[in-house]
């Protein structure tokens, strides 16, 4: 007999965590979280700057690749995806922002009931514990810490000042009542450590009775009889296995996981799922379509200051005294998440919102930290908030255990390159101001050039995701919805995508706090759902 709950969720990421809490609040409700990847705990997970050692390579990473990007010269861009509880959560740079409030206006005009600015802002405020308190825009209590930087290093200021001296606007607060401007980040740590969705919302839940976790468990496809969703088949130790829903099965398993398990399952365009062997059961054109991610081009300087993180005889030395330091009191350099400051800005005021943003690093960061320079320096991402390239998700393979065919489209849309250009230039601006002139040293690759050519042929040369996938089992009414408002898959009953996949469009800024709104909004749906059909 197969073990059978109430609820299966599929992902324990940023969404899947959020979920499995707040669903196992009511003992009566029986909940199983299925995660491919292993356990969160481990100190490469917990300290800040160890994310390092997580991104370049496999360990705890899906570590995907994009086929060829035309609008990057051909090139395969690199996406790395978390591959544990918390998902990626567990290895980002913990920056807390939210998009902007026009983008979940935007949602609603959409005809997406109940996903405008003032209904998602309560599911904001109740995950958030943030330490600097609770306002109209924030609170305190949730799960989720939110706290200022620890220890930013100095050299922020000179990003800061740089702005000052332009005279852009400068906020201590991306998530309040207006998100232009530069300032300090605000990141998901507490006491120096990493607050990944894991230790925020699972951990708390995991002794409840009523909550069972399986890792390691790859899902293979959602078990659907007579179009209603009742089970799941998944892979465990090399060996099938599979657990029954009595009420729901619920994809959390992000922008790449969960429209790929849904074609695995033959939900979806036929042309997409038949010519790899599998049964079509049930037409879907929108599944794996509207795939948006924020392009990012990066700037970087040689400096001599060891305020950053680098590779040098006398950077190995303080950071032996750094090391001591945080594993005595959790702070210093190594609770850093090396995008300690940045900046949302206009580069086209006729827009509804900013339309850059900036992510200051205290490091060099090269091809997503994959090719390392010796020495120290800083850096400055640059990334469009509101791509108009469009790309999409298919399979590879009939294997679940092959990765899918990632195509963000990456500047394929003339519109986003003229945005990047705008947003490079200005952010030349900031990086020649006289508030580096102490630090300055000599720019890598093209970053600092003039020459508008040499430009535009680096922007296509280096730019890559800055690991914001999205929109790819879109939520709304139309022809390419996947799912609708309340994140029930069309034409599948007892079947839901909670997790970023379900945004129509990108919203303007750091996708984790979004993911984890998203299923604490879900949470209170299909609870009430449940109650209106008891």
């Amino acid at each position: 007999m197969a073990d059978e709950f109430d609820y299966v969720i599929v992902g324990a990421g940023s969404a899947g965590c959020t979920l499995a809490n707040r669903l196992s609040e009511d003992p009566d409700v029986s909940v199983c979280l299925l995660e491919a990847g292993g356990t969160h705990k481990n100190p490469l997970v917990s300290t800040p700057a160890a994310l390092i050692a997580l991104i370049p390579g496999k360990l705890k990473n899906w570590a995907y690749h994009t086929v060829p990007q035309k609008g990057l010269n051909g090139r395969n861009g690199y996406q790395p995806r978390g591959k544990m509880l918390g998902g990626s959560s567990g290895m980002n740079a913990m920056i807390y922002t939210r998009g902007h409030r026009a983008d979940y206006d935007a949602w609603a005009a959409l005809g997406n009931q109940g996903w405008s600015y003032e209904d998602v802002l309560p599911y904001f405020k109740k995950s958030e514990n943030r330490e600097a308190g609770g306002d109209n825009f924030h609170g305190v209590g949730g799960p989720l810490n939110v706290a200022p930087v620890t220890d930013p290093s100095p050299i922020n200021n000179a990003f800061i000042n740089a702005a000052r001296e332009l005279q852009l606007p400068l906020t201590d607060d991306f998530n309040g009542a207006e998100q232009e401007g530069v300032g300090l980040y605000e990141v998901t740590q507490k006491n120096g450590e990493r607050w990944s969705t894991a230790r925020a919302f699972l951990d708390p839940a995991r002794n409840r009775p009523n909550l069972t976790v399986r890792t390691h468990a790859h899902t293979q496809n959602v078990i659907v009889e007579n179009q209603k969703a009742i089970g799941v088949q998944f892979l465990r130790k090399g060996k099938a296995d599979h657990v029954l829903a009595r009420r729901e099965v619920i994809l959390s398993a992000g922008a790449f996981g969960s429209p790929q398990i849904l074609l695995l399952s033959g939900i979806g365009p036929k042309d997409k799922i038949e010519p790899h062997g599998l049964t079509h059961i049930h037409e879907l054109p929108g599944v794996g379509e509207n795939l948006q991610d924020h392009p990012d081009w990066i700037a970087s300087f040689k400096s001599r200051s060891l305020d950053t993180v680098g590779l040098s005889l006398f950077g190995g030395l303080k950071m032996i005294g750094e090391t001591f330091k945080y594993t005595v009191t959790r702070r210093g350099m190594l609770a850093t998440n090396y995008g300690e400051s940045g900046g949302f800005l206009y580069t086209d005021k006729k827009e509804p919102s900013p339309d850059i943003q900036l992510h200051f690093v205290r490091a060099v960061v090269d091809d997503h930290g994959r090719k390392l320079h010796w020495g120290h320096g800083y850096s400055c991402h640059v990334c469009v908030l509101r791509p108009k390239s469009r790309g999409q998700l298919a399979l590879n393979s009939a294997n679940p255990l092959a990765p899918p065919a990632i195509d963000p489209a990456f500047l394929e849309d003339d519109r986003d390159m003229e945005t990047m250009v705008r947003g490079v230039k200005l952010t030349q601006e900031i990086l020649r101001a006289p508030a580096f002139d102490a630090i300055r040293g000599e720019a890598y690759y093209d970053g600092d050039t003039t020459d508008e050519d040499a430009l535009r042929a680096d922007i296509r040369e280096r730019t890559d995701t800055i690991y914001h996938p999205v929109g790819t089992c879109k939520m709304g009414h139309d022809d390419m919805a996947v799912v609708d408002d309340r994140l029930r898959v069309h034409g599948v009953a007892g079947l839901r995508v909670v997790d970023v996949s379900i945004m129509p469009n990108l919203v303007s800024g750091n996708t984790n706090a979004p993911a984890i709104m998203i299923a604490e909004k879900a949470a209170d749906m299909i609870k009430e759902d449940a109650a209106s059909t008891n």
